[in-house]
């Protein structure tokens, strides 16, 4: 079993990859849940998700002590850090986080997410790019069950956005290699 909180601000991508992590546990016959939690904004406010990925029945979506937290932002670091399982990985969007983990009991994964998406020519998939790192880490579910996903969430005049997606996942999974 795999539990993880992913967080950032509303509009930086969480909950997408959180549905496309739990899609893909589905189409890998896993047991899956998605639990979604947002600040009181719509955009630019804080938004976050828990994802549990098992082969056995899930007992709760609640997870107060993460395998997995993925920071997108500062104020994301700042409330879910302490809360990793020790042992678990921490994930953080050095683009927009300008401070170290100050823990040393957790792998800890700094990303440039913004800059590579960026390099990619779209920062929408700067979530993409640390999907792939987590993807990457952790082997939760495939890269090809992500891109299976994404073909059944984006609707078809939205497909053509795949191969830069799937670029943006491979460019995270290299980071973490």
């Amino acid at each position: 079993m795999l539990d993880m909180i992913l967080a950032g601000f509303g509009g930086q991508g969480v909950m997408s990859m959180g549905q496309l992590i739990a899609y893909a546990g589905m189409l890998e016959g896993k047991e899956v849940s998605w639990m979604p939690s947002y600040g009181p904004e719509m955009r630019g406010g804080t938004a976050n998700c828990t994802v549990v990925v098992s082969q056995e029945p899930i007992g709760s979506p609640v997870v107060t002590e993460p395998q997995v937290v993925v920071a997108m932002n500062l104020p994301s670091l700042d409330k879910f850090e302490s809360m990793v399982k020790p042992g678990g990985v921490l994930i953080i969007n050095s683009s927009l986080i300008n401070r170290s983990c100050q823990r040393k009991d957790i792998t800890v994964i700094e990303i440039p997410a913004n800059e590579i998406a960026n390099e990619l020519g779209n920062l929408k998939v700067a979530n993409m790019v640390v999907l792939g790192a987590l993807i990457a880490q952790t082997k939760v579910v495939s890269k090809e069950s992500i891109i299976e996903s994404l073909k059944k969430v984006l609707p078809e005049h939205r497909h053509n956005l795949i191969p830069m997606n799937e670029e943006a996942l491979n460019r995270g999974a290299a980071y973490v290699k």
